[in-house]
């Protein structure tokens, strides 16, 4: 799963680190949005909910107190590993297949239920029942295991910025050169419709960046 609201909040009370503020898109501009943080990202979420508004640099912070809590080498995966594992073995544009029609049933994505609260909103043609973030594992897992690959919130991960593959490491490791006040984030969120949730999609925030719709899960190497 993404890492949850009660996992960063004993990280958060353990190293007392700041909440930051959130931002939010008001008309085709990113603002700060003072009095919004991950503690309160403009929405009602549970614990079990993917924890949003964190900045690549938290979420650093964030494995590197797990890993020193627990002895084991935890960190953010990198842009390949996150492919890998969130296709599952599959080639599909969806780790559920290509049928658009699905998506509802597969991941938390931008529909009818989120319409009702986000006028304007473009959105699939099925109703998922959550409007914004939902509990981790809600919906079905990729053959792997994995769940929340798809939907739900964007995930940060190791890489530093770069608008394609040329040159990338061939190797599945993090790609640390480039613009790197830019990482890269893989996935999609419960504000995408289907056509920007794909396994393959791609997208990019500055380091600091703190958005309701971005969070992270961490990887374990041995």
């Amino acid at each position: 799963y993404p890492v949850t609201r009660a996992e960063y909040a004993a990280f958060a009370s353990a190293t007392g680190r700041p909440a930051g503020t959130c931002e939010v898109l008001i008309g085709t501009t990113w603002r700060v949005n003072p009095g919004t943080s991950w503690q309160s990202p403009g929405f009602n979420q549970t614990d079990r909910d993917p924890v949003v508004c964190v900045s690549w640099d938290d979420a650093q912070a964030y494995a590197g107190w797990l890993a020193h809590r627990t002895g084991q080498a935890y960190r953010l995966p990198t842009e390949a590993e996150w492919e890998y594992a969130g296709r599952g073995g599959t080639t599909t544009a969806r780790y559920w297949g290509e049928t658009l029609e699905l998506a509802c049933e597969n991941a938390n994505v931008a529909d009818f239920s989120a319409l009702a609260v986000h006028a304007g909103w473009r959105v699939v043609k099925c109703q998922d029942g959550f409007a914004e973030t939902s509990p981790v594992g809600q919906f079905r897992p990729n053959a792997f295991g994995i769940y929340d690959v798809l939907g739900n919130v964007l995930q940060w991960t190791q890489d530093c910025f770069h608008n394609s593959y040329v040159t990338a490491p061939t190797d599945g490791s993090a790609w640390t050169t480039g613009n790197c006040s830019t990482h890269m984030a893989r996935g999609s969120s419960f504000a995408n419709e289907v056509s920007g949730v794909r396994t393959a999609a791609r997208t990019y925030w500055d380091t600091d960046a703190r958005i309701p719709m971005l969070g992270f899960r961490i990887a374990r190497s041995f």
